[in-house]
């Protein structure tokens, strides 16, 4: 493999030939770079890929679209390898509604071993010696161009996941937990399917806090919440770098009506004040005229629910430790969650529950009935 840094592929034709060049290959390294610390709305900026062979990285910008990539990511043929893969599907789901198949995930495999250390930093430097570097780690990758440093930073994400992949994969199958780290590859397309419009949750209700507000304090934090996003689309920035949750929090609990009681709000800086005083005195008299604003009720407290979830959470507890794993290695929190609420008491009752994890089935099935029914 060459040691000198790919050039960017920026054509649809150059697209092409490397989806021609993947399709050789079985296993396949791959990492995205977005711009969600930068940007109101993440983008796709970056995609970098590996073979034993070359490495490769695609500037999505100036391309239309990235569909002759679509058949090399949904291929059962090829093994697609991430590191913590969750966010990078979750973009390209989003964005190119891109669709997936035959992972492997590096991050997944070394929690599933029971490492402690399971950044991809971590892992290569334990297993292998290779230091990579970190002074880019919230490098702004939506800005153009791309500084050559930038690109040889990228390109190292991906050069040694297939030789990583080898050594966790012989390590599972060793332990005895390759059919396992199996499930929880094969459930990460769902997984982030599932979470890719998470827009849909209105505005006020996604900041950290809203929960606690009353009626009349979320009125008005739904119009603060408003306001914010509203200036962080037109500046292209995060809203964090308009203004933060707790500083809306406070707004909404203070409903300031001057400047003097505005600067009086703890978050508030002068410079904000300066650029967004009026605005907010603005905002917080419509949440005042505004109807009152409740949040959709949570479902009802199931007391029985309640604690057959912390049976389960006992039982996962000590199968995990029993393992020297993190708990939801034995059982994902979703899996848990539905068995609670179903409560089988047959495992002819439990296997449609576990029908995405059939070796967790096969291994702790009766397990998890007796502990739902331990009498």
């Amino acid at each position: 493999m060459s040691s000198s840094t790919p050039a960017l592929i920026t054509t649809t034709n150059a697209l092409s030939a490397l989806a021609e060049r993947l399709q050789k290959h079985t296993l396949i390294a791959v990492d995205t770079e977005a711009n969600s610390l930068h940007a109101y709305r993440e983008r796709l900026c970056l995609v970098q890929f590996s073979t034993s062979d070359e490495d490769a990285l695609i500037d999505p910008f100036p391309l239309a679209d990235l569909e002759p990539l679509a058949t090399v990511f949904t291929s059962p043929a090829h093994e697609k390898i991430f590191h913590a893969a969750e966010y990078d599907l979750l973009v390209m789901q989003r964005q190119y509604h891109l669709e997936f198949a035959n992972l492997f995930d590096t991050m997944i495999a070394a929690r599933v071993l029971g490492r402690k250390r399971v950044g991809l930093s971590s892992l290569l430097e334990e297993d292998f010696g290779i230091t990579l570097e970190k002074r880019f780690q919230r490098a702004d990758w939506g800005a153009r161009p791309l500084q050559p440093a930038l690109l040889d930073y990228a390109r190292h994400d991906t050069h040694y996941l297939i030789q990583l992949r080898n050594k966790l994969k012989a390590d599972l199958e060793t332990a005895g937990r390759w059919l396992l780290a199996q499930e929880d590859f094969a459930r990460l397309p769902t997984l982030t399917r599932s979470n890719v419009f998470v827009e849909d949750v209105p505005e006020v209700w996604r900041v950290k806090g809203s929960r606690d507000l009353n009626a009349r304090q979320a009125a008005i934090l739904s119009e603060l919440a408003e306001y914010r996003a509203q200036r962080a689309a037109i500046a292209d920035v995060p809203l964090f770098k308009v203004m933060g949750d707790s500083t809306l929090i406070e707004l909404a609990k203070l409903a300031p009506t001057t400047a003097e009681e505005l600067a009086e709000a703890p978050g508030m800086s002068e410079g904000q004040i300066r650029r967004h005083g009026k605005a907010l005195l603005a905002a917080v008299a419509r949440g005042q005229q505004a109807p009152p604003l409740r949040r959709p009720p949570r479902r009802p407290y199931d007391e029985a629910y309640v604690a057959r979830l912390e049976l389960l959470r006992v039982w996962r507890k000590n199968a995990a430790k029993e393992m020297d794993v993190e708990s939801d290695v034995v059982l994902p929190r979703d899996i848990m969650e539905a068995t609670a609420r179903a409560n089988p008491s047959t495992l002819t009752a439990l296997e449609p529950l576990f029908a995405s994890v059939p070796w967790r089935f096969n291994t702790w099935g009766p397990l998890v009935v007796k502990a739902l029914h331990p009498g």
